[in-house]
């Protein structure tokens, strides 16, 4: 019995990546069409003065074709090559501030709160304003917590997705997210921008 062709183009990340895995190179082009406008928008937030995204993520996927054998079919692609881009991204960050980048971990209250934001019943107004609001503030925080908010709320990741990614516990990931709401606040309120409809205090 003939086995039932699958088009690349109708398979899962993990799948392409184990057709690679077995020699398929050409199919490294299926992962370059899903991830490179992702990975350019998340190097963009990421790296805002960088002029050299493009070819950032070029890199990430000579690196992903190049350690491919690594990755393991049971887990999720997106976390593994986001784990790659984020590699190259801070060492992107590191050129550019010429020195090393201090991510020590925090722990404060959070002020926007994440229920409210998935909420299907949000205003598609309101949605977009929020995340012109996030924009706004992102060039103002940290690396460390510019890179949560980014994936968090940005790229639309769960904590579970950004702790593979950037190799720390969950429990980390909260902790990062919530100090980098605070930075936003203060940010916000030193701008004077409008944010109670989106936030909330808890004590």
């Amino acid at each position: 019995m003939e086995e039932l062709y699958i088009s690349p183009m109708h398979m899962s990340d993990e799948e392409v990546a184990t057709r690679i895995q077995k020699g398929e190179a050409e199919l490294l082009r299926v992962l370059m069409h899903r991830y490179t406008d992702k990975l350019t928008r998340y190097g963009r937030k990421f790296l805002s003065n960088a002029d050299n995204i493009d070819d950032i993520v070029q890199d990430v996927f000579i690196k992903t074709y190049q350690y491919i054998q690594s990755f393991d079919a049971s887990l999720k692609f997106s976390s593994w090559i986001y784990r790659i881009a984020h590699n190259a991204f801070v060492n992107g960050l590191k050129k550019q501030q010429r020195g090393p980048i201090l991510m020590p971990d925090f722990d404060l209250d959070v002020f926007i709160s994440h229920q409210r934001y998935v909420d299907p019943k949000i205003e598609e107004r309101e949605y977009a304003e929020l995340i012109q609001m996030i924009e706004q503030g992102l060039e103002k925080l940290k690396p460390k917590y510019k890179e949560v908010i980014i994936l968090y709320y940005l790229e639309n990741m769960s904590y579970k997705d950004i702790s593979d990614i950037l190799q720390v516990p969950t429990g980390t990931v909260g902790i990062r997210v919530m100090r980098a709401k605070e930075q936003l606040k203060k940010i916000y309120t030193d701008m004077k921008m409008d944010v109670e409809k989106y936030i909330h205090t808890t004590t």
